[in-house]
């Protein structure tokens, strides 16, 4: 399989060591691409239910995965969560590509994104951290009884059913906090001039405009690896959120921003240069040969669909 080239992936809440982690799904997913910053934007292990009793070898196998990009040349961030949050006293820590922190700014082709998990804005975490951890075990029973169903459903024939994601969409008092942990960092956003904000701590992936009377961001979060299978890739100047049911077979540029550009466009974005397609091939190459060009550069850039 190639590797997709892009300029950053994030993804968050894994939850190594927790019954609910897709590590499999993970590895196949960060095997499929070749990024030039990788955000581990919180979550990534659950030391709050760590427990020597459970930790396979495919949880392992993230782990030297991450690592292994790293010393390729991959810059990883690692932004500490509130399950992770044992780390945040190795905050601002290198070694080599790999960085420890609990936030981060990036300037995203002229443009600030602001990179943090999302816990602070939790007041059950802030003041009550053991009933977050209480709540914590039972939402990794309900992950468990989740999988039992749905092995049971696919030996029935019919389609998966997540329980947490009804769970959270019926209860008013789940969607609305969701509704208001969005808001409140877009307008944090607005408010510190960040063009992007992205977070993680809900499970909840979503990309959205926000707009007040000072101004507007892009709201962004990469979900998770537990419920969603999700994260976010930035490319070509723009966002999209990665699905693993739906794109771990699709190339990265069929994504609907980018049937919106021409090919001088996208030629620009990937080598930051002004390149006029028609002026070459209008007095250099046949029609024919138009489309093996085409065809080679696309190989070359790593956006063939073979």
């Amino acid at each position: 399989m190639k590797k997709r080239k892009i300029e950053l992936a994030v993804i968050s809440d894994v939850h190594l060591g927790t019954y609910g982690c897709h590590a499999d799904e993970l590895i196949t997913y960060l095997n499929s691409i070749q990024p030039k910053k990788l955000i581990l934007n919180g979550d990534i292990i659950d030391i709050w239910q760590f427990s020597k009793r459970y930790f396979p070898p495919s949880h392992l196998k993230v782990l030297r995965k991450i690592i292994g990009m790293a010393s390729k040349g991959t810059e990883v961030y690692y932004i500490t969560g509130n399950h992770d949050e044992m780390l945040r006293k190795f905050s601002d820590t290198s070694m080599g590509n790999f960085k420890i922190m609990n936030k981060l700014v990036l300037n995203l082709d002229g443009k600030k994104a602001w990179i943090f998990h999302g816990d602070v804005f939790d007041v059950s975490i802030q003041n009550a951290k053991w009933l977050a951890k209480l709540g914590g075990y039972g939402y990794d029973l309900l992950i468990l009884i989740n999988s039992f169903l749905n092995w049971c459903l696919s030996k029935m024939g019919r389609e998966k059913y997540s329980l947490s994601k009804k769970i959270k969409n019926s209860v008013k008092g789940a969607v609305k906090y969701i509704n208001n942990f969005e808001k409140t960092a877009a307008e944090l956003a607005i408010e510190n001039e960040y063009d992007y904000v992205v977070c993680g701590h809900i499970h909840q992936p979503k990309k959205e405009i926000y707009e007040n009377k000072y101004g507007s961001c892009t709201y962004l979060n990469s979900g998770d690896w537990v419920e969603n299978l999700t994260a976010l890739e930035y490319s070509f100047k723009r966002w999209r959120i990665y699905h693993y049911n739906h794109d771990r077979l699709s190339p990265f540029f069929v994504d609907e921003d980018l049937k919106e550009m021409d090919m001088n466009d996208l030629i620009a974005s990937i080598t930051d240069k002004e390149v006029n397609i028609e002026d070459v091939t209008e007095e250099h190459l046949s029609e024919k040969e138009e489309e093996n060009i085409d065809k080679d550069f696309l190989d070359d850039k790593g956006l063939s669909q073979d």
